[in-house]
């Protein structure tokens, strides 16, 4: 059998603007002080990979254009929708008002474990990816999360970095609406 790898034409990629004006999963990946420029690119990559509507940067959470976050993200912030905030809070608290469900990707007591999560058709969430060290702040978690999302994980280390595990789950959220 052949598998001949596909060429950049036969993959049908959507040039910017076609991307811009696609339908997008009713999600926003909100970056909570995420510090490293090589995460930040590689979750807009992924993003702009699933169609996600947009990602809120916050607080030290580098900006573009910048040419470390480029290297990973390899144009994905020039589709993928993006505003900053300067400070978490403010980032959900706008998302709030606009009918979000806000969920914290975070070990938690009494966390939801990725396999377990659902969502309902067409709705809304915001998903909160944490610092490296520190994770999603906990005045956050405490005061504006509907739940916390845990990826299940079995070894001896219990994280995973940014960027992998927002593929995890951004790709989960992706089969739940697909599925609906």
């Amino acid at each position: 059998m052949d598998r001949k790898k596909l060429t950049m034409n036969e993959l049908n990629r959507l040039d910017v603007t076609a991307f811009k004006e696609s339908e997008k999963l009713p999600v926003v990946v909100v970056l909570d002080n995420v510090r490293s420029m090589n995460n930040i690119g590689s979750v807009f990559r992924t993003c702009d990979a699933f169609r996600i509507d947009a990602v809120f940067l916050c607080g030290i959470t580098a900006k573009p254009p910048h040419k470390d976050i480029e290297k990973t993200a390899l144009g994905a912030t020039q589709s993928v929708n993006w505003q900053y905030f300067e400070t978490t809070r403010q980032a959900v608290e706008r998302l709030i008002t606009d009918n979000y469900k806000i969920y914290a990707i975070e070990q938690v007591e009494n966390s939801i474990f990725l396999n377990d999560f659902t969502v309902e058709k067409n709705e809304k969430i915001a998903l909160i990816f944490g610092n490296e060290v520190m994770g999603v702040e906990q005045e956050v978690i405490n005061n504006y999360c509907h739940q916390c999302i845990e990826i299940p994980q079995f070894g001896t280390k219990h994280s995973l970095n940014i960027s992998v595990s927002a593929g995890i789950v951004l790709w989960h959220i992706l089969y739940l609406y697909h599925r609906q």
